[in-house]
């Protein structure tokens, strides 16, 4: 980025080598009388940096939410400097945001977040960004990590083989049983354990070189199985390397779309993809690339996966045209390399930019793919065709070396007739194959419609595991089915050359009628032999078809188990959730029989709290009229001692007006009676006679006092007098209830 910013020294040198004075820092292109042609392009070429480099720091800042005003388009040393400060700031806090939101931005910026891995991660957030686009943290596997340092791998010595010649040249790898080689064994040895299929290969361990420059070694090796489980270098790095041979056909053939010049002439020196591109898929250019360039397009690697391999070495490709096409082999091994890394030592910026120009479809990578699946089945096809025919040739020549030193074979008539019969039967045994493999067809297809009427992704799963397993036993009966048509062949040559050699049979000699005799049972024998094998054959193919109806019954009752079993837990759910309402039930009712009987007991309650205040106001309406007959009695009579008459008679208007007011209570407590909120009236009445005695209360009853002395000082009954003083009489006017009693003993007395 220095390299971009312009300083006024520099200018004033360049200026001073062409005679030609700048006096001001500032000065502009557009005063091409003062400055030489050179002069005025370089300031034209520093102009242009110099906004590029604006434009660079204002999207950063825009995405980080910043406003800041942008310099001028030629500025000082100082200013650069506080540019280049304030580009690295801003870098950062973008990058931290990033890191800290990841979620968010993985799923909503995605576009953006491309571009700025494009553009470089950060060297200190390598580490935490390549895990997190990995998704490769809080991995289970990252704990075996110690237990796998403590077993034994097979591979041990050639990881030890190996790691010297690992970036040898890298200060934390170069020296031996250093650090570096240390962790990078433990890597490469733990992973060996966890995938033994791969176990080792060359070339991952530039991979896990990389992963352990930029964190450590339990977090590169969770990085690295993640890199082996989901970026297809699993397939690249298997024994067998299909995946690197796809890559190399998917290669070749964006070479001959784009390039086809290039790819012509690598066809006429027999320069095959696979001699100059392998490396940079097995490594992703580590190999190849110096260290700076491959990390960066590492970076966009582990964002894009093997996408960025096949465009970055296309436009290698197509800035190298034309120096290529002039060499030969030899020439071209040269150019790649040595001079196609030191091509990029000024940086990674403009190839990828120019692999972001190739035309890349992932569509027809796709078609591609297909077509290479099925080029390869054939091969397989052929190869195993060509195995066979090798081995019946051989046993063909075994035969013939047979034959010749035994000499010409001789056939009877009984031999021959058995010919015609074996070939018969051979010929029945084809038809028999035939139809057998038009039933199987017919198994096919109808399993074909089957599987289309399945919707369920693992049932459709099994159905093609099915159908392959059908195609296979299909094509070893069509095998069978060519051997036994080899063998008609064969036994119809045989009966050929007993047609052609019968005719001078009888004129030979005894001895060679002994010879032939021989011959025509070793004939015989060999017919017996291909029966046989033509039996055995019918009977691998009855086999065969028995297992496929073992699998297809098999496959049926898995998925009738499977039914039975959703059908079992449904009904196991419905039980549950009917014993949770029974109880629930079972609850409601036993409330509602609680509110019933709460509810009659408050209403039995309340009646009797009624029943007992009729039966005191009864008692007191008793007692008043009583009183009043009383109060009658006295009136007539009119013989009241005046000094114990005017007491009894205070005494008697106090009780009247006590009773009235707890009639009136008693009253008024009867209508609020319905409220439930009576709380009862205790009446206590005593009759007390000669000669028996009648007592009703309740037991919060009050006796009054008063009427209680009163009645023990007159002791008796109230009798009436009809003689009265005047004094008696005045009292009388004056207040209307006033009586005048005398009260003898009696035996009667009434209390309230």
């Amino acid at each position: 980025m220095a390299s971009q910013v312009a300083t006024p020294t520099s200018l004033q040198t360049t200026a001073t080598s062409s005679s030609t004075s700048l006096s001001s820092p500032g000065l502009s292109p557009s005063s091409p009388a003062q400055l030489s042609p050179d002069d005025v392009e370089l300031l034209a070429k520093l102009e242009e940096q110099n906004r590029l480099l604006e434009t660079d720091s204002k999207s950063l800042r825009s995405m980080n939410g910043s406003r800041r005003n942008s310099g001028s388009s030629l500025v000082s040393s100082s200013s650069a400097s506080s540019n280049l400060s304030h580009l690295e700031e801003d870098t950062w806090i973008l990058w931290g945001r990033i890191v800290n939101e990841w979620e968010e931005v993985r799923k909503k910026k995605e576009k953006q977040l491309k571009d700025l891995v494009r553009k470089g991660v950060p060297h200190h957030f390598r580490a935490i960004v390549w895990q997190l686009l990995c998704n490769a943290q809080n991995m289970p596997i990252k704990d075996q990590y110690s237990e796998l340092l403590k077993m034994t791998s097979p591979c041990e010595k050639l990881i030890r083989r190996d790691i010297a010649r690992t970036y040898p040249e890298h200060d934390f790898f170069k020296e031996k049983d250093s650090l570096g080689q240390e962790v990078l064994f433990n890597v490469m040895k733990a992973y060996s354990l966890v995938d033994r299929e791969v176990g080792y290969c060359q070339g991952s361990a530039f991979i896990v070189g990389l992963l352990l420059m930029q964190m450590p070694e339990e977090e590169a090796f969770c990085v690295f199985v993640k890199l082996m489980q989901d970026y297809r270098l699993r397939e690249l790095f298997k024994p067998s390397m299909a995946e690197l041979g796809l890559c190399m056909y998917q290669f070749e053939c964006m070479i001959q779309e784009q390039l086809p010049d290039l790819h012509m002439h690598f066809q006429a020196q027999s320069f095959h993809t696979s001699m100059y591109a392998s490396s940079w898929f097995l490594t992703i250019f580590l190999t190849s690339f110096p260290l700076p360039v491959a990390t960066r397009i590492f970076d966009i690697f582990m964002c894009e996966g093997l996408e960025i391999v096949f465009r970055v070495g296309l436009a290698i490709l197509q800035m190298n045209q034309a120096e290529l096409i002039q060499l030969d082999m030899e020439g071209m091994l040269q150019h790649f390399q040595r001079i196609i890394p030191h091509q990029l030592d000024s940086g990674p910026d403009k190839v990828i930019l120019a692999a972001y120009q190739v035309k890349y479809n992932a569509k027809k990578m796709k078609k591609l793919e297909k077509e290479y699946t099925t080029i390869k089945t054939k091969e397989m096809e052929e190869q195993v065709e060509i195995k066979r025919l090798r081995t019946e040739n051989r046993l063909l020549k075994q035969r013939i070396d047979t034959l010749e030193k035994k000499g010409a074979p001789r056939y009877s008539e009984e031999s021959v007739l058995q010919l015609e019969r074996e070939l018969v039967q051979a010929r029945l045994m084809e038809a028999e194959s035939q139809c057998a493999l038009k039933e199987m067809q017919d198994k096919i297809l109808d399993m074909e419609k089957r599987n289309t009427s399945l919707p369920d992704d693992t049932n459709v799963a099994r159905l093609q595991e099915e159908l392959i397993g059908v195609k296979l036993r299909e094509a070893e009966a069509l095998t069978g089915l060519k051997e036994l048509r080899q063998q008609v062949r064969d036994l119809e040559e045989h009966w050929q050359r007993h047609l052609a050699r019968t005719t001078g049979r009888w004129k030979d000699s005894p001895k060679k009628n002994t010879l032939s005799e021989l011959q025509d049972e070793l004939m015989s024998v060999r017919l017996r032999e291909a029966e046989a094998q033509a039996e055995l054959r019918e009977t691998r193919q009855r086999m065969l078809e028995l297992e496929t109806q073992n699998q297809i019954h098999s496959n049926q009752l898995r998925r009738a188990e499977q039914e039975s079993r959703c059908l079992q837990e449904c009904v196991q759910t419905l039980t549950v959730q009917n014993k949770d309402l029974h109880v629930q039930l079972q609850e409601i009712k036993r409330k509602q029989a609680e509110i019933e009987c709460k509810s009659k007991e408050e209403v039995m309650a309340v009646r009797l709290r009624e029943a007992d205040n009729i039966a005191a106001m009864a008692e007191l309406q008793q007692q008043i009229s009583e009183l009043e007959i009383q109060k009658e009695e006295g009136k007539v009579q009119g013989q009241l001692n005046h000094t114990d008459s005017s007491q009894y008679i205070r005494d008697l208007k106090d009780q009247i007006s006590e009773l009235k007011h707890e009639i009136c209570c008693l009253k008024g407590q009867r209508g609020l009676a319905s409220q439930s909120t009576f709380d009862g009236i205790h009446i206590v009445n005593h009759y007390v006679a000669d000669d028996r005695s009648y007592q009703s209360s309740d037991e919060d009853g009050v006796k009054d006092p008063i009427l209680q002395g009163n009645q023990q000082r007159s002791g008796g009954r109230i009798r009436l007098r009809p003689n009265l003083p005047d004094t008696d009489s005045e009292e009388e006017d004056e207040d209307e209830e006033s009586l005048r009693l005398s009260v003898p003993q009696s035996s009667k007395s009434t209390t309230v």
